[in-house]
Order: structure tokens, then sequence, then C-alpha cells
């Protein structure tokens, strides 16, 4: 074992890097050992650093966020206590907060290990509130201010989708921080009326013949980007999903040639239920073994996109998308494959549970939490009746 001080954090064994670091004094309890070791499974320096960096960096982070985990919230001394508020038409004595230090409560207690998209939506959400009406403590909050922001968000063009999505936040945070000052008062940003359908674009499926010239479009131009697409083509991945994979991931070797979606640290999963193993098949098998032929990484599957701490699907998206809008009927996009997996195993007459368990889509009853779901054989006999 011998260590190389030009790679911080790392030690080589029989040419192999590993990454090495020592849990800090105050965070052992979180652990059962004190000191983080594992393979980098790499034999260059240039690489070694890389990885080792990032996951240092991310270990710092998770570090900060189990200390401050069990401080008091920054400016806490600052907060107005035991104020004399009216809460549905009762005046009581409560402790209360302004919605943008609610925001800091909710982020501190829910946002732990959340991805920054998260952060931001609080914030954004929130913030078009303070902008309509002001930063109020949250019991002054009423029924106007919230048809306020609903008449503002409407007029800045926003569909109903969107409406619908920053309310569902603005509630969530208001009512959870209520919940943990001890307020008692009706949301006023429950009930609000407007069109949850205005403005929404219904995603069309891909019609079968698209699909075929799109996958050979990949087949021609054989890069990256192209093997991105063809393996969500034939496979129902959500773009995330694809884009985050690791090499490991895909199994092109031996019997079971297949792609396992599971959570990483640079990328979350939608759902619990969305962790599953898909057989490979068609052109989501042929751009699993490209990547694993011509890739220039030894961890990621498209390192284009794992670049930084966090996988990037939305730039993936927007090259993606881009690429195909020519291609493809107007108001289709990436996604849509993902519409026409579903259709495209309808139409074989596959069972609606095998369908959602490829997808990894919820399924309805209780009795579908049983069991481990179907082998992947019986997926292969579907999957192969598609291609």
């Amino acid at each position: 074992m011998a260590y190389d001080k030009s790679t911080p954090f790392t030690f080589t064994k029989n040419g192999i890097y590993y990454f090495e670091r020592r849990v800090p004094i105050d965070l052992q309890k979180y652990y059962s050992t004190r000191k983080i070791t594992y393979s980098l499974r790499t034999r260059s320096a240039h690489v070694a650093n890389a990885r080792a960096s990032r996951a240092a960096s991310q270990l710092d982070e998770y570090w900060y966020h189990l200390r401050v985990s069990n401080v008091q919230l920054p400016g806490k001394d600052k907060l107005r206590f035991s104020y004399d508020v009216v809460c549905n038409d009762q005046r009581t004595s409560v402790e209360t907060v302004t919605l943008s230090e609610a925001v800091g409560v909710y982020l501190r207690l829910r946002g732990v290990d959340r991805p920054i998209t998260f952060t931001r939506a609080a914030e954004r959400a929130c913030g078009y509130l303070i902008d309509i009406a002001g930063d109020k403590d949250l019991c002054a909050y009423t029924k106007k201010d919230a048809n306020a922001l609903r008449d503002a968000l409407l007029e800045r063009g926003l569909s109903g989708s969107s409406v619908t999505r920053i309310f569902g936040t603005v509630r969530s945070v208001t009512n959870f921080v209520a919940s943990e000052m001890g307020i008692s008062t009706v949301n006023p940003f429950g009930g609000v009326y407007f069109d949850r359908q205005a403005g929404v674009q219904e995603r069309q499926p891909l019609p079968n013949d698209t699909i075929r010239a799109v996958q050979a479009e990949c087949l021609r131009l054989d890069d990256e980007l192209r093997w991105l697409v063809a393996l969500v083509s034939d496979s129902g991945l959500r773009l995330a999903e694809a884009a985050g994979l690791t090499l490991n991931d895909l199994v092109v070797d031996g019997p079971s040639q297949k792609l396992i979606v599971q959570e990483h640290p640079w990328r979350r999963l939608k759902t619990p239920g969305s962790k599953r193993e898909i057989p490979l098949v068609g052109m989501a098998l042929w751009a699993a073994k490209r990547i694993h032929s011509v890739g220039t990484d030894d961890l990621y599957a498209f390192p284009r996109y794992n670049g930084s701490r966090l996988t990037n699907a939305n730039s993936a998206s927007a090259a993606l998308n881009k690429w195909l809008k020519p291609l493809v009927p107007k108001q289709c996009t990436m996604h849509s494959f993902r519409h026409s997996m579903r259709d495209r195993l309808r139409a074989v007459e596959c069972p609606s549970d095998i369908v959602d368990q490829v997808g990894g889509w919820q399924t309805g009853g209780t009795g579908q939490s049983y069991g481990k779901g179907y082998p992947l054989e019986v997926l292969h006999r579907w999957m192969d009746k598609i291609v």
C-alpha cells in the first residue's frame, strides 16, 4: 500500500487507486467504522484524483448537513416569539415567523440530502408570493393574497400545471413550518380555483415508424448522444435515469443482458418503485454494447452529463430534444419514447403489471406490494415482442 501526495485522499494497492477518508470524531457516532475506504477502479492518477476529489466534496457536503441538523437555525435569536397574532379570527399567543424565515426552517429540516432542485423550488415558489404580497408572518396571509398570487402567475403565462406545482410548494412550506411552530390556522393557499389544464400540452407518443427512423439515424451517427437516444428508445427509461447510469449498470455479458436502474449519489430516483431491472433488447442492447466498447470513462456510461456533483439531465434533455425536433411530430420529445413504450407493450397485449414493472410506474392495489415482481426472463419475453 502506497500513498501519493499528488492525489489527495488516495492510496495505491497493486497499482489500483483506492479512496480513503477518516470520519471526523464528532460524526463517528453515525458510522460503524472510523475510516471510509473503497476502490476507485482505475490505475490512472488523473482519473483517481478527479474521483477522489468528487467523493471528498460529497462527504464534506453530507457532513455539513449532519452537523447543522444538530444546531439551531442561524439567526434564530432574531426571530419573534410569543407574539399575539390572529389566526382564524382567534387571538392567541404563538411562536411565529415570516415566510422567508419559514423557508429557511423548511429547507433545514426537509432539505437534507435532497437535490438542489428541491431548494430552488421552495425558494422560487415562496419568492413569487413575497414579491406579490410581501414577507409577512405566516398567519397574516389571507385568501386575497392567495388569489393575487394566482392572478400574477397566470399573467406571467404559466400553465395550469406550473401554477399547481407552485401552490403545492407554498402549501408544503407553510403547513410544515406552522406545524413545527405549533400554529393552528386554515391554510389560505388551499382550494384556490384556476384551470389546472390551461396551457398544458399533452405529451404524445411516437409512432412506430418514427421510432424506427430515429433509431436508424442513431445507427448512422453512432456517437454518445445517439447511444443515449437508442438506449431510451427501447427501454422506456426516464432520461435522467439513463443519463446517470454507470457502466456496471449495463450488463451486456452473460446469459442475462440487462439494465439496472438504481440510485446513485449523483442521481436520485423519482420514486422507490423506480428501482428495477430491465432486459436489454433491440437498440437498447446495441447502445449498451457500444458504450462498453467505446466508452471513455471507467465509471459513467455518459460522462458528458456527469462532470459535476449531480447528473445534468436538463442539459441532456435540451441537446437531445433539439436534435430530435426535425425528426419527430410536433409536441413529441425524448419523454415521448416513454409514452410509446407503454403503447408498444399494450399492442402485444402485455399484462399491465408487467408494463408497470418495466417502466417503474406505481401499480395500484395492496397485493402488488408483495413479492419481488416478475423475473427478468418473463420481462424479456414481452420486451422481445416489441422489437
